[in-house]
């Protein structure tokens, strides 16, 4: 397996990994400037050279990785016998400087409801480094007319998300193929089909948070709802809502979308944290 096929392999499993690139040699080394070895948890593929050139990178890798660290960073090592080293004396000669790149998990989040508050949250999540699901029951909300051609244009063109488009009559079927992980916005047309969605989504292993837009009222309600469905304190409490940072008191939907997407980007990185203690 190559380091091509194994950050491809990590990404689709979910797993965090560092990407170690022999950036720059010179003089003697072990291997040639390009030479790669791509570092997870519990796993490396490919190899910089070995001996205390490959130990020390392979060592910052899992302190960049237990950290959650999301910035590269620069390792300068001398290939000497007069060098410090943790690992073994390497006196090719040479010096080399490694790039380490952590590759993180790519957040997922699911948009249920594509009206105006969901079409403009999306266009704004769409514009970071996320995997996106838009899901709706209703075909029109989701047509190319209304969405464009998802990354050439309309209101994704400049889309950095991988984004896929559900139509289901059933919107919660959705969450079946959620990967562990995954964030959840429920904001539809239905306040039937926003407590289905809640329910599902308690309902669902694997999911990290659930926002649901309404008032304390509606919460009111579903809450006596799902707690007639069988769902705990604790199940209850997983359910944020009304969703959005404080201070914004705008009903228009663009400002709603700003301020539940600032929440959810803090979510996100408050979650990649704690995976990383």
């Amino acid at each position: 397996m190559d380091w091509v096929d194994a950050v491809q392999r990590h990404r689709a499993s979910r797993t965090p990994a560092v990407l170690v690139t022999l950036a720059m040699v010179r003089g003697h080394a072990p291997r040639n400037g390009g030479a790669k070895m791509v570092v997870a948890p519990d796993e490396v593929t490919g190899t910089v050279g070995g001996g205390n050139l490959e130990q020390t990178a392979l060592a910052r890798a899992r302190e960049l990785l237990a950290a959650g660290t999301a910035e590269p960073e620069l390792l300068t090592l001398t290939l000497s016998d007069r060098a410090a080293v943790d690992y073994g004396v390497q006196c090719c000669g040479g010096e080399v400087t490694m790039l380490l790149e952590p590759l993180p998990v790519v957040p997922v989040v699911a948009v249920f409801g594509l009206g105006h508050v969901g079409l403009e949250l999306a266009r704004i999540l769409a514009r970071h480094p996320l995997e996106l699901d838009l899901v709706d029951s209703r075909e029109a909300m989701l047509s190319p007319d209304r969405l464009g051609d998802l990354g050439a244009s309309g209101p994704f063109a400049d889309a950095v998300a991988t984004i896929r488009v559900h139509h289901l009559p059933v919107p919660e079927a959705a969450l079946a193929d959620l990967p562990t992980g995954a964030h959840v916005l429920v904001m539809t047309h239905d306040h039937a089909e926003d407590l289905a969605i809640c329910d599902a989504a308690l309902r669902t292993p694997g999911i990290d948070s659930i926002g649901l837009i309404g008032s304390r009222s509606k919460w009111a309600r579903f809450r006596a709802r799902l707690a007639s469905a069988g769902h705990d304190d604790d199940a209850l409490a997983r359910v944020e809502t009304p969703i959005g940072i404080d201070g914004i008191r705008s009903k228009e939907p663009a400002a709603i979308a700003v301020s539940v997407a600032a929440e959810l980007l803090q979510r996100i990185e408050q979650a990649a944290a704690e995976r990383a203690r």
